[in-house]
């Protein structure tokens, strides 16, 4: 069946660019235009929430923490309607659409009842727009170089998240940082997520088949067998996934100032970008599980540096390996799940990123707990957590057709 839909859709070289099919790539500026106007907004989020509009930091972690959930809320119920309906673009459409709607709050109130609103409704844009998009980009992605085509996607998507902090610096630097120079940026920061809309609304539609008469648990009874081990396997690492703040927080506690926090964070964006379409490159040659066990290796591994680490340069190392860890997860990982379920793409997505959504929560929490007994034993928790991981898919084999 995957080989039937992608000799359906697959164009001659003609339509390829840089070794992808040229979808991939307009999928990627729009994830870019997006990932440029949220960055601009939310690496001056936290800064404005709390001395612009008066909140308190309690209740910044509480709007947070509601909005990573808001962020895999509605991943499998996308997902599902997606291959229910055969229709990929009108998806992945209303959840961009949503995103930018969400942020024309900014420009009408500053309150913390409207800023904790658009928080929550723009990461409900994100959870919805998923699923469909990434079983879009499997379809027009030929299986040979389906990671490369994923790690293309992502640092497109990376490379936002590098430039919209840029920006936000740039017009903070230009404008002050007073109420209006946030207004202005919250105005400029709608133009990419306008042109975003309008990007994605030129492109043509991917359909797949039609499984209307499924409800969403029919739907997921009919999941292949590997799907379901490997969403086993990923559900224990993702207990090992703590926030990306602690290691901010890890990095200030080793005598980093706020701007240099700033430029590491650049930093760790800049590694992923240049290391997903590599990563994707070797997925496809050396096959997609080794790359998994791999990030788990590698996460492994960075958990313990961070826990152990003593000198400023240690960490600058850690944050490029982090770098190269997300490249995997985030990319690799739906690779991964289009070559292991070739029917309910969009559906085994959603619930992907549902389930380790949901996870992610816990996970953070525990991480939190731990670090007031002690910083190291939040890291050392996540290498045994990862271990038990990477133990679980070498004993379940996801990538087989039989355990």
């Amino acid at each position: 069946m995957d080989n039937d839909i992608n000799a359906k859709i697959q164009p001659d070289t003609a339509d390829n660019k840089f070794g992808v099919h040229a979808d991939v790539l307009k999928l990627g500026l729009v994830s870019l235009l997006t990932d440029l106007s949220s960055e601009m907004i939310f690496s001056v989020f936290a800064i404005f929430f709390t001395t612009i509009a008066g909140a308190s930091a309690a209740l910044l972690g509480l709007v947070e923490g509601c909005a990573d959930l808001s962020a895999s809320s509605l991943n499998y119920l996308s997902g599902w309607l997606s291959d229910r309906t055969g229709k990929r673009k009108v998806f992945a459409l209303a959840g961009y659409a949503f995103s930018t709607l969400a942020k024309i709050i900014l420009l009408v109130t500053s309150s913390v009842i409207g800023l904790s609103v658009f928080r929550v409704i723009e990461r409900l844009g994100k959870s919805f727009r998923g699923p469909p998009r990434d079983a879009w980009l499997a379809v027009v992605a030929d299986k040979a170089n389906r990671g490369y085509s994923f790690g293309v996607h992502k640092a497109l998507d990376k490379t936002g998240a590098i430039v919209g902090p840029l920006v936000a610096y740039g017009l903070l630097w230009w404008f002050g940082d007073g109420t209006s120079a946030y207004q202005i940026l919250f105005w400029v920061a709608l133009i990419p997520a306008l042109a975003s809309i309008l990007v994605l609304s030129l492109i043509k539609d991917q359909p797949c088949p039609q499984h209307r008469r499924e409800n969403m648990f029919d739907t997921w009874e009919t999941l292949s067998p590997q799907f379901k081990r490997y969403l086993i396997t990923a559900s224990i690492f993702s207990l090992a996934y703590f926030s990306f703040g602690f290691l901010l927080l890890r990095a200030h506690s080793a005598g980093f100032a706020t701007r240099d926090i700033v430029l590491l964070y650049a930093l760790f964006n800049l590694s992923s970008v240049v290391a997903s379409p590599l990563v994707g490159k070797l997925g496809d040659s050396i096959g997609r599980a080794r790359i998994i066990l791999s990030g788990y290796l590698i996460y492994l591994l960075m958990s313990l540096g961070f826990a152990f680490a003593t000198t400023q340069w240690q960490l600058i190392v850690l944050f490029v390996i982090y770098g190269l860890f997300y490249a995997i997860d985030e990319a690799q990982s739906k690779a991964f799940i289009a070559d292991i379920e070739l029917e309910r793409r969009a559906s085994a997505i959603g619930v992907y990123n549902f389930v380790t959504g949901i996870i992610y929560l816990p996970a953070s929490l525990i991480a939190g707990g731990l670090w007031l007994l002690n910083p190291a034993s939040a890291f050392i928790a996540a290498a045994c957590l990862a271990l038990a991981a990477i133990v679980a898919f070498l004993i379940l084999r996801p990538d087989r057709h039989c355990v």
